[in-house]
Parts: C-alpha cells; structure tokens; sequence
C-alpha cells in the first residue's frame, strides 16, 4: 500500500467517523427534544389536576 492510498483510507476513515457521530449527535438532539416535550407536557397535566383539585375544594367548601 503507498502512502497515497493509505492517506485516502485515512481520510475515508476519517469521513465516516465524522458522519456517525453527526447522526448520533443528531439522535441524543432529538432524544432530548422529546424528553422536554415529554416533560412539558407532563407538567401542564399536573398543573390543570391542581387547579381542578382546588376548585372542587372550593366548591365543596362554599356548598358547606
């Protein structure tokens, strides 16, 4: 192998490796983006039980 060939395998190596970790750089971005929807999401959930919770104690109270 001369070193012209091995320089471009080097490279070819090189260029793969980059675009992998892009992808999975891509994938971690998209796994977090989902997470925070998730949570989101979740926390408006809990927020709308609180706020039903607090107006059927209302209700219950003002009906006493």
């Amino acid at each position: 192998m001369d070193s012209n060939s091995a320089s471009y395998n080097a490279g070819q190596a090189k260029g793969q490796a980059q675009e992998k970790a892009s992808g999975l750089m891509d994938q971690a971005k998209n796994a977090a983006q989902s997470a925070k929807e998730s949570i989101q999401e979740t926390g408006q959930q809990l927020q709308a039980k609180a706020h039903e919770s607090s107006e059927a104690a209302k209700d219950s109270a003002n009906k006493s």
